[in-house]
Protein backbone atom coordinates (compact mmCIF):
# COMPACT_ATOMS: atom_id res chain seq x y z
CA UNK A 1 0.00 0.00 0.00
CA UNK A 2 1.39 3.59 -0.90
CA UNK A 3 1.87 6.45 1.57
CA UNK A 4 -1.16 8.98 1.16
CA UNK A 5 -0.51 10.79 -2.15
CA UNK A 6 -2.42 12.41 -4.63
CA UNK A 7 -3.05 12.09 -8.52
CA UNK A 8 -4.67 14.80 -11.04
CA UNK A 9 -6.30 13.74 -14.21
CA UNK A 10 -7.44 16.13 -17.01
CA UNK A 11 -9.21 13.77 -19.37
CA UNK A 12 -11.73 13.83 -22.28
CA UNK A 13 -15.59 13.65 -21.68
CA UNK A 14 -14.98 9.40 -22.55
CA UNK A 15 -13.29 8.42 -20.22
CA UNK A 16 -15.83 9.71 -17.05
CA UNK A 17 -18.71 7.17 -17.57
CA UNK A 18 -17.32 4.46 -17.18
CA UNK A 19 -13.09 3.75 -17.48
CA UNK A 20 -11.50 5.90 -15.04
CA UNK A 21 -14.18 5.06 -12.61
CA UNK A 22 -13.27 0.98 -12.78
CA UNK A 23 -9.91 2.10 -12.80
CA UNK A 24 -9.55 4.34 -9.92
CA UNK A 25 -11.85 2.31 -8.04
CA UNK A 26 -9.28 -0.56 -8.81
CA UNK A 27 -6.47 1.53 -7.29
CA UNK A 28 -7.60 2.75 -4.27
CA UNK A 29 -8.67 -0.83 -3.51
CA UNK A 30 -4.87 -1.69 -3.19
CA UNK A 31 -4.28 2.39 -2.70
CA UNK A 32 -6.47 3.62 0.25
CA UNK A 33 -4.53 6.56 0.79
CA UNK A 34 -4.18 7.84 -2.89
CA UNK A 35 -6.71 10.54 -3.28
CA UNK A 36 -8.01 12.05 -6.53
CA UNK A 37 -9.10 14.43 -8.91
CA UNK A 38 -10.73 14.36 -12.11
CA UNK A 39 -11.05 16.83 -14.33
CA UNK A 40 -12.88 17.48 -17.85
CA UNK A 41 -10.55 19.28 -20.02
CA UNK A 42 -10.53 20.18 -23.67
CA UNK A 43 -7.31 19.50 -25.53
CA UNK A 44 -5.52 22.91 -24.93
CA UNK A 45 -7.48 23.15 -21.26
CA UNK A 46 -5.35 19.97 -20.86
CA UNK A 47 -2.29 21.24 -21.49
CA UNK A 48 -2.32 24.30 -19.10
CA UNK A 49 -3.46 21.79 -16.55
CA UNK A 50 -0.06 20.01 -17.22
CA UNK A 51 2.21 22.95 -16.91
CA UNK A 52 0.35 24.72 -14.15
CA UNK A 53 0.66 21.01 -12.20
CA UNK A 54 -2.90 21.04 -11.20
CA UNK A 55 -3.01 17.77 -13.58
CA UNK A 56 -0.27 14.83 -13.72
CA UNK A 57 -2.06 12.72 -16.34
CA UNK A 58 -4.12 14.14 -19.11
CA UNK A 59 -6.11 11.78 -21.50
CA UNK A 60 -7.35 13.95 -24.58
CA UNK A 61 -8.38 13.02 -28.12
CA UNK A 62 -6.11 14.42 -31.34
CA UNK A 63 -4.01 17.15 -29.25
CA UNK A 64 -3.18 19.42 -31.69
CA UNK A 65 0.56 19.15 -31.23
CA UNK A 66 0.93 20.59 -27.81
CA UNK A 67 4.10 21.78 -27.11
CA UNK A 68 4.43 20.82 -23.84
CA UNK A 69 2.58 17.28 -23.93
CA UNK A 70 4.64 13.99 -23.65
CA UNK A 71 3.35 11.25 -25.32
CA UNK A 72 3.36 8.46 -23.07
CA UNK A 73 0.62 6.57 -25.05
CA UNK A 74 -1.45 6.22 -28.35
CA UNK A 75 -4.80 4.02 -27.77
CA UNK A 76 -6.80 3.53 -31.25
CA UNK A 77 -10.85 4.65 -31.07
CA UNK A 78 -12.47 3.66 -34.36
CA UNK A 79 -16.07 6.07 -34.22
CA UNK A 80 -18.99 3.81 -33.51
CA UNK A 81 -22.27 4.12 -34.29
CA UNK A 82 -24.57 3.54 -31.77
CA UNK A 83 -28.24 2.51 -31.47
CA UNK A 84 -30.78 0.71 -30.28
CA UNK A 85 -30.36 -2.91 -30.78
CA UNK A 86 -33.59 -3.79 -32.86
CA UNK A 87 -32.68 -0.76 -35.09
CA UNK A 88 -31.80 -1.46 -38.71
CA UNK A 89 -28.47 -1.48 -38.47
CA UNK A 90 -28.00 -2.82 -35.82
CA UNK A 91 -27.31 -6.17 -37.47
CA UNK A 92 -24.03 -5.24 -39.34
CA UNK A 93 -20.81 -6.08 -38.13
CA UNK A 94 -19.80 -2.72 -39.32
CA UNK A 95 -21.36 0.31 -40.89
CA UNK A 96 -21.17 2.85 -43.34
CA UNK A 97 -21.55 6.41 -43.28
CA UNK A 98 -24.20 6.83 -45.87
CA UNK A 99 -26.58 3.96 -45.03
CA UNK A 100 -26.61 6.22 -41.05
CA UNK A 101 -27.45 9.13 -42.97
CA UNK A 102 -30.91 7.37 -43.88
CA UNK A 103 -31.70 7.06 -40.09
CA UNK A 104 -32.19 10.67 -38.46
CA UNK A 105 -28.98 11.32 -36.34
CA UNK A 106 -27.45 12.91 -33.15
CA UNK A 107 -24.21 14.45 -33.26
CA UNK A 108 -21.73 16.12 -30.66
CA UNK A 109 -20.80 19.69 -31.10
CA UNK A 110 -17.99 20.76 -33.19
CA UNK A 111 -15.28 20.72 -30.28
CA UNK A 112 -15.20 16.94 -30.05
CA UNK A 113 -13.06 14.31 -31.86
CA UNK A 114 -16.18 12.66 -32.70
CA UNK A 115 -17.78 15.07 -34.89
CA UNK A 116 -14.06 16.32 -36.07
CA UNK A 117 -13.79 13.28 -37.38
CA UNK A 118 -17.24 12.32 -38.74
CA UNK A 119 -16.88 16.05 -40.38
CA UNK A 120 -13.89 14.91 -42.10
CA UNK A 121 -15.68 11.52 -43.42
CA UNK A 122 -18.26 13.12 -44.65
CA UNK A 123 -16.73 15.93 -46.79
CA UNK A 124 -14.25 13.20 -48.45
CA UNK A 125 -17.43 11.22 -49.24
CA UNK A 126 -19.60 14.09 -50.61
CA UNK A 127 -22.31 13.68 -47.92
CA UNK A 128 -23.73 16.38 -45.53
CA UNK A 129 -24.37 16.08 -41.93
CA UNK A 130 -27.67 17.20 -41.35
CA UNK A 131 -27.99 16.14 -36.95
CA UNK A 132 -31.52 16.45 -35.86
CA UNK A 133 -29.91 16.93 -32.46
CA UNK A 134 -26.59 17.81 -31.29
CA UNK A 135 -25.01 19.03 -27.95
CA UNK A 136 -21.63 18.51 -25.75
CA UNK A 137 -22.84 16.41 -23.78
CA UNK A 138 -22.24 12.40 -24.93
CA UNK A 139 -24.33 11.10 -22.15
CA UNK A 140 -27.36 12.74 -23.38
CA UNK A 141 -26.87 12.04 -26.76
CA UNK A 142 -26.57 8.59 -25.79
CA UNK A 143 -30.06 8.78 -23.86
CA UNK A 144 -31.52 10.76 -26.38
CA UNK A 145 -30.46 8.27 -29.15
CA UNK A 146 -32.25 5.59 -27.02
CA UNK A 147 -35.49 7.26 -26.43
CA UNK A 148 -35.93 8.23 -29.97
CA UNK A 149 -34.36 5.48 -31.80
CA UNK A 150 -32.07 7.49 -33.97
CA UNK A 151 -27.95 7.45 -34.36
CA UNK A 152 -25.40 9.06 -32.63
CA UNK A 153 -21.87 8.41 -32.76
CA UNK A 154 -19.04 7.83 -30.18
CA UNK A 155 -15.54 6.25 -29.03
CA UNK A 156 -15.75 2.71 -27.88
CA UNK A 157 -13.88 3.85 -24.48
CA UNK A 158 -16.84 5.67 -23.80
CA UNK A 159 -19.77 2.82 -23.95
CA UNK A 160 -20.47 0.13 -21.41
CA UNK A 161 -20.09 -3.15 -21.82
CA UNK A 162 -23.31 -3.96 -20.02
CA UNK A 163 -24.92 -1.30 -21.28
CA UNK A 164 -24.31 -2.47 -24.74
CA UNK A 165 -26.01 -5.65 -24.22
CA UNK A 166 -29.15 -4.01 -22.73
CA UNK A 167 -31.06 -0.60 -24.13
CA UNK A 168 -28.40 -0.08 -26.90
CA UNK A 169 -25.30 -1.42 -28.85
CA UNK A 170 -22.69 0.08 -31.02
CA UNK A 171 -21.12 -0.92 -34.56
CA UNK A 172 -17.91 0.62 -35.97
CA UNK A 173 -17.81 2.85 -38.94
CA UNK A 174 -16.39 1.01 -41.93
CA UNK A 175 -12.45 3.07 -41.84
CA UNK A 176 -13.13 3.70 -45.11
CA UNK A 177 -15.51 6.25 -44.42
CA UNK A 178 -14.32 7.99 -41.22
CA UNK A 179 -10.94 7.76 -39.88
CA UNK A 180 -10.35 5.79 -36.58
CA UNK A 181 -9.34 8.82 -33.81
CA UNK A 182 -6.13 8.90 -31.60
CA UNK A 183 -6.38 8.55 -27.70
CA UNK A 184 -3.59 10.43 -25.75
CA UNK A 185 -2.06 9.05 -22.80
CA UNK A 186 0.28 12.31 -21.42
CA UNK A 187 2.60 14.02 -19.07
CA UNK A 188 4.39 17.21 -18.76
CA UNK A 189 7.52 17.19 -20.79
CA UNK A 190 10.46 16.97 -18.11
CA UNK A 191 8.79 16.18 -15.22
CA UNK A 192 9.25 13.16 -12.83
CA UNK A 193 6.09 12.15 -12.37
CA UNK A 194 4.55 11.44 -8.16
CA UNK A 195 4.96 7.83 -7.35
CA UNK A 196 0.67 7.69 -6.61
CA UNK A 197 0.62 9.07 -10.35
CA UNK A 198 3.48 7.24 -11.97
CA UNK A 199 1.75 3.83 -10.68
CA UNK A 200 -1.50 4.33 -11.57
CA UNK A 201 -0.08 5.55 -15.18
CA UNK A 202 1.17 2.14 -15.14
CA UNK A 203 -1.75 0.53 -14.48
CA UNK A 204 -3.78 2.85 -16.97
CA UNK A 205 -1.50 1.96 -19.37
CA UNK A 206 -1.72 -2.15 -18.71
CA UNK A 207 -5.68 -1.55 -18.87
CA UNK A 208 -5.80 0.25 -22.07
CA UNK A 209 -3.82 -2.12 -23.84
CA UNK A 210 -5.72 -4.86 -22.37
CA UNK A 211 -8.61 -3.83 -24.41
CA UNK A 212 -7.53 -1.63 -27.33
CA UNK A 213 -4.92 -1.48 -30.13
CA UNK A 214 -2.17 1.22 -28.78
CA UNK A 215 1.39 2.26 -29.83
Amino acid sequence: MLAPGHVAIACSQALLPYHLPMQISLYRKEHPNVTFGVHLRDREEAERALVDHTADIAIVYEPTRLAAFMTLMRVHQPVHAVMRPDHPLASHETVRLRACLDYPIALPTSSYGVRYLLDIGAQSSSLQLEPVIQSDSFEFLRNHAISEDIITFHFPIGLSHQAMTGDMTSRPLDPRDVPAGMLYVGQLKGRTLPVAAARFADQLFASLAQQYDVS
